[in-house]
């Protein structure tokens, strides 16, 4: 209960000294065996899922070009995908980061960015 922050026993300098800091092996992670790293990986194969049926869509979708890339517009991949899901703008996020796609900017917006031209890497 030492430990517990809601207890009437915590003790605020135990605390301070167990928890872990930036750099420190297992920060910003989940202990393993807990039931939050269980639902960490959950999410974590849901998302790459996602972003798999993201690059199969923009790859059934668009003719390849002659020297070989698939691209697509921001806009008819939106029309398609948000059929699917209403994530799209955050999966292509996620699949830029992970060198699946790439395209030109931070975020896309719909309507304003529907011409920028989004690239299967």
């Amino acid at each position: 209960q030492k430990l517990n922050p809601f207890s009437e026993e915590f003790d605020h300098e135990l605390a301070m000294s167990t928890r872990l800091h930036k750099g420190d092996e297992g920060y910003g992670h989940p202990k393993e065996g807990t039931k939050t790293a269980e639902r960490a990986k959950r999410a974590e194969a849901h998302i790459h899922r996602e972003i798999r049926d993201m690059c199969f869509i923009i790859e059934s979708m668009a003719k390849p070009r002659p020297d070989g890339k698939i691209q697509v517009t921001f806009g008819e991949l939106f029309d398609r995908y948000v059929r699917i899901s209403d994530k799209v703008v955050g999966i292509l996020m996620r699949a830029r980061k992970h060198g699946l796609v790439d395209f030109e900017g931070e975020m896309l917006w719909q309507g304003r960015d529907d011409n920028v031209i989004i690239t299967l890497l």
